[in-house]
């Protein structure tokens, strides 16, 4: 899949604004992830995955994975919102010294994501524990940049 723009890209068009640091709404995301992040792994402890749970854990990936970015975000000053936010939060990996392999595997997440919410797209098993590997391998490299 395409990279996202570079990060300034988002910067200049509005899409990512910079605002006063808010350390309080980064720690209420960070523990949102971090306790989100411990259901899903005790849900997949219980039930595995399988073709009854896929999209809700692929959609579960995805959202601890961008919330731990925002939160990441916040704390330095920055938020992004409007068309393409999820965009930037997915290019501002490059800041963060991320592979190209990495940014581009989330950026597939994304628009994957839309397509379960919005039309209605069903994947398979084997997908959702390649997402599930993902997270265990990007959230220690997230909480490193902290």
């Amino acid at each position: 899949m395409k990279l996202p723009h570079k990060f300034d890209h988002y910067i200049n068009k509005g899409i990512v604004r910079k605002i006063t640091p808010d350390k309080s709404r980064s720690e209420f995301l960070t523990h949102e992830a971090k306790i989100s992040k411990k259901g899903l792994d005790e849900r997949i402890k219980i039930m595995g995955i399988n073709e009854l749970n896929t999209n809700s854990i692929i959609k579960d990936c995805y959202d601890i994975i961008m919330q731990t970015i925002r939160a990441k975000l916040l704390r330095i000053g920055l938020s992004s919102s409007g068309n393409y936010a999820h965009e930037a939060e997915v290019a501002y990996l490059k800041e963060l010294n991320f592979s190209d392999n990495e940014i581009s595997f989330l950026n597939e997440l994304r628009y994957i994501r839309n397509s379960i919410v919005y039309y209605g797209k069903i994947l398979d098993s084997e997908y959702a524990e390649k997402v599930y590997d993902f997270l265990n391998k990007i959230i220690p490299q997230l909480k490193q940049n902290q």
